[in-house]
């Protein structure tokens, strides 16, 4: 009984690299095949939902080690660990990606960045001058800095989390024979 937390976590660990592997797979093929993808929004929705399918798929092989009983705590870390992974691996790779191997892609989806939420708005009806206070305060941030993509990492890491105290309830068991 020692080793199936162990084992449970080493399974975490190795969703974690794999999910990781698929969103760094993803990230890299952007910037070679079409870099404008990165300004699309279902990009960020597929990797959303590839995120939660490992996540749950982690845990649900957890579950499978542990014979079919698993608590809500051991439900949640696996998740945790799984989701903490792949999000740093990513992370990792985007701040490779925008700070060292191409500083200047980011440069260029900042601007395009820029250019499309001034359609946005215009599209909105939003008037002039709102729009260019906008555009000021998005122009001082740099969405691809380190510190930015850190601080995107623990924002994203808390919000899975949230999604991962629901997959721990789903998932959690209780145990026939509480005496083991």
């Amino acid at each position: 009984m020692e080793n199936q937390p162990i084992s449970i976590k080493k399974s975490a660990v190795n969703y974690g690299l794999i999910l990781g592997a698929v969103l760094a797979l993803m990230t890299t093929l952007m910037y070679v095949l079409n870099p404008d993808l990165f300004t699309k929004w279902w990009v960020g929705i597929i990797s959303f939902i590839i995120i939660i399918a490992l996540g749950i798929v982690s845990v649900a092989k957890a579950k499978g080690l542990l014979g079919g009983i698993m608590n809500f705590k051991q439900s949640f870390t696996v998740y945790f660990i799984t989701v903490a992974i792949g999000l740093l691996i990513s992370t990792v790779v985007g701040i490779l990606i925008f700070n060292i191997i191409d500083p200047e892609l980011a440069a260029f989806l900042q601007e395009k960045t820029l250019e499309m939420t001034a359609e946005f708005l215009q599209k909105l009806g939003t008037p002039q001058a709102e729009i260019d206070k906008q555009m000021a305060k998005m122009a001082e941030q740099d969405n691809f800095a380190i510190g930015t993509q850190l601080k995107n990492y623990v924002f994203s890491l808390a919000f899975m989390s949230v999604i991962g105290l629901l997959v721990a309830l789903i998932f959690k068991t209780k145990n026939p024979n509480p005496l083991n």
